[in-house]
């Protein structure tokens, strides 16, 4: 998908990650659309090193909208763009001890008043479901509707769909500067120069130092980093473990195949926009942390990896224009759920671009909240 670009197109989307190819997926059926990548490839930062799931309760209320709007999609896409769904079932725990049945209560209270199917459950029930579970953890609030996503397939087909309706996208290509005129901006790329009738902020960590280079004002997008790891166990835990996620916010743990789960000590250490590698305190703080709820034996640490988290300083994804200068779009702050809300998240904004108004359950989601004016 990698071309010369135009001199002159209607939209430049900067960062080819799931939220830029989402969106130029789209958009690029309505508009020119140009989509640039610093990277060698599409999705090298948040996007290829996600452990996505569809987890309707993951990001809280506020993003909950976006997520189930963007179920069917993701589960039976338009046979034009998947002859098949990207998710795979699977079931969801939030868990906690007995000092925290409060809490437990209380996010089972809310998201089922929001029309989430999640139910109260007890610890003999709860060690039904996770093996060698330490008797301690006896609270947990149980989801049956959450499915692993098929992150590398969903961003393929995303570029292929913005392909085939001519978006162009160029690698290794950053953003220099642009300069707004009065039909949009001039752009300087590196070794090159196009004019582009609007800017879209697609990138991720990176976004504030976009905003800047065009002279916008930051939103204060900050980047985290977040470690997962695969651990291989003495024990035949089974690959349908549930995803397990722990209330107060210190670890997630879900089966990856026999005798093997993928654990994150859900880390969110503030970092400045980089190539994040794993640090070998927060591999150590997982593994503690896991051996705290199961009594399973660790063989190995078969991987690691750890990317960047971007959040907006309310932790709600960011997506339109911005409120003093309308030709630069911000589609930013998307934290570890930009994957489960991408088919949400492109069709509202690219319908504020110039693409049809989304029906269905898309076209009843408000992207008002989500507006960058929140900020002021």
């Amino acid at each position: 998908m990698t071309t010369a670009p135009p001199s002159a197109i209607d939209v430049l989307i900067v960062g080819a990650g799931i939220a830029g190819a989402s969106l130029a997926a789209a958009l690029a059926p309505w508009r020119r659309v140009m989509l640039i990548e610093a990277e060698d490839a599409p999705g090298y930062h948040a996007t290829g090193r996600s452990a996505a799931f569809w987890h309707e309760t993951y990001g809280g209320a506020a993003v909950q909208p976006l997520s189930i709007a963007s179920f069917a999609t993701l589960d039976n896409p338009v046979p034009e763009f998947s002859e098949r769904g990207f998710l795979s079932p699977r079931t969801a725990l939030t868990l906690g001890q007995r000092s925290d049945a409060a809490a437990v209560d209380a996010f089972t209270s809310q998201f089922a008043a929001q029309g989430v199917a999640v139910s109260r459950m007890g610890g003999t029930a709860i060690a039904e479901k996770i093996p060698g579970l330490r008797s301690t953890w006896s609270e947990a609030a149980f989801e049956a509707a959450c499915s692993d996503i098929d992150v590398g397939r969903l961003h393929a087909a995303y570029l292929r769909s913005a392909q085939r309706a001519g978006a162009v996208l160029v690698n290794r290509t950053l953003l220099q500067s642009a300069r707004r005129t009065s039909d949009g901006w001039d752009v300087q790329l590196v070794g090159q120069n196009v004019h582009a009738g609007l800017i879209v902020n697609a990138a991720g960590a990176w976004a504030d130092q976009v905003a800047a280079a065009c002279g916008i004002a930051p939103l204060g997008i900050q980047p985290y980093r977040r470690t997962v790891i695969q651990l291989r166990l003495g024990v035949p835990v089974p690959a349908e473990l549930p995803l397990v996620v722990h209330i107060g916010g210190k670890f997630y743990f879900k089966g990856e195949s026999e005798g093997r789960v993928w654990l994150s000590p859900h880390d969110e250490t503030p970092t400045a926009p980089h190539d994040a590698v794993p640090e070998e305190i927060d591999v150590a703080i997982a593994i503690d942390r896991l051996q705290s709820v199961v009594d399973w034996p660790i063989e190995a640490v078969e991987r690691k990896w750890a990317g960047l988290r971007s959040f907006a300083p309310d932790r709600a994804p960011v997506f339109g224009a911005d409120p003093n200068e309308p030709a630069f779009v911000w589609c930013a702050g998307q934290g570890g759920f930009g994957i489960q809300t991408s088919p949400a998240i492109s069709a509202l904004l690219a319908a504020q671009l110039g693409a049809p108004q989304p029906d269905g359950p898309i076209g009843c989601v408000d992207p008002t909240p989500f507006a960058p004016s929140r900020f002021g």
